[in-house]
């Protein structure tokens, strides 16, 4: 008798979650909102498309690449990483700099680690569940530079979360 009611409740708790939808199975992801987002969670591997913001869309982008985030070993709530970018003829490679407060997203670029490059100014996404970054890319104040500005987004890689 013992041995057929395990097997009840069993088959009993089989079926409830059979019969339950997906969202009630899995724990829903709760998502940082903007403001709240901190430097670490920037932490990892993050897909680049760059397009100008004149005449340019995301759909065709004039660069595409990568760039890793780590801690700053000098400053605790700043990251430093890498770039790695196409643009018409080569490739490109850059040291990074930045931050995240309050849901805004400031970055420098700079090709030799002293001379700054490029300022990114841009936003957390409020759907990108912290996962996404949305702005421009210009050239750095001072600098000689062919390049238009650029509007940019940042997706977080899988398997960075």
């Amino acid at each position: 008798m013992k041995r057929q009611q395990h097997h009840w409740i069993a088959t009993a708790a089989l079926a409830l979650a059979l019969a339950l939808p997906a969202s009630a199975q899995t724990p829903a992801v709760v998502c940082t909102p903007p403001a709240d987002m901190v430097p670490a969670q920037l932490y990892g591997l993050w897909q680049l498309v760059l397009w100008p913001q004149e005449g340019g869309s995301e759909a065709t982008p004039a660069s595409t690449g990568a760039l890793l985030f780590e801690r700053h070993p000098e400053y605790p709530g700043s990251v430093r990483g890498s770039l790695k970018r196409s643009t018409p003829g080569n490739d490109r490679q850059a040291l990074v700099s930045g931050d995240v407060t309050s849901g805004e997203f400031n970055l420098d670029e700079s090709a030799d680690g002293v001379t700054m490059d490029a300022v990114w100014e841009g936003n957390v996404t409020a759907s990108g569940c912290g996962q996404e970054l949305r702005g421009i890319r210009r050239p750095a104040e001072g600098r000689a530079t062919n390049e238009p500005l650029m509007n940019f987004v940042l997706k977080k890689a899988q398997g960075w979360r």
